[in-house]
């Protein structure tokens, strides 16, 4: 079962839900808006090979604004660090910026229990499209839990900027 927003806030205020920094005026009636952080990585190579770690290019956001352009992979982050150990967090674009074009998760909205951190963003665009530092980028919901649950200890616990993929790593591990 999805949160509304003012249960959102009330389990805030509890701590069983961590949202920094918590702004009020960023809950919507089943979400909070969380902002872009000022680093992005834009992808260096053109092809990228999953058994190779990739090559980004880190780049501040300029306060003037940073165009994304279309076909290319670039990762952000939320400002905020968002996660809780009783509830499964999702990450979905907002409406108003999935109409300018941009896509904000590629396969992973979903978070597990227990991770608690800035949330790395898969941004793509269909079109030339200008980002700014802090704008109200996407939405996070909270949903309740059933059953025996266990805390999130994996590859991507606790980073606070973009993190590249580290698949890499694990297809190592598995390719026979």
């Amino acid at each position: 079962m999805i949160l509304t927003g003012l249960e959102i806030e009330k389990q805030v205020k509890s701590g069983r839900i961590h949202i920094s920094p918590y702004i009020r005026e960023n809950i919507n009636p089943n979400s909070y808006n969380y902002r872009l952080a000022p680093i992005i990585y834009e992808l260096q190579n053109g092809v990228i090979d999953s058994k190779q770690k990739t090559s980004f290019k880190r780049i501040e956001i300029p306060k003037e604004g940073l165009v994304l352009v279309p076909n290319k992979l670039y990762l952000g982050s939320t400002v905020e660090e968002i996660g809780s150990d009783y509830y499964v967090t999702q990450l979905i674009g907002r409406s108003s910026v999935g109409r300018l074009g941009l896509f904000l998760q590629i396969t992973a909205p979903l978070g597990h229990l227990g991770a608690k951190h800035c949330w790395t963003l898969e941004l793509t665009t269909v079109q030339p499209l200008k980002v700014y530092a802090y704008m109200k980028i996407g939405q996070v919901s909270f949903w309740e839990v059933q059953g025996e649950t266990s805390l999130y200890n994996g590859l991507y616990h606790k980073y606070n900027e973009p993190h590249i993929s580290e698949f890499y790593n694990k297809l190592a591990l598995e390719v026979v």
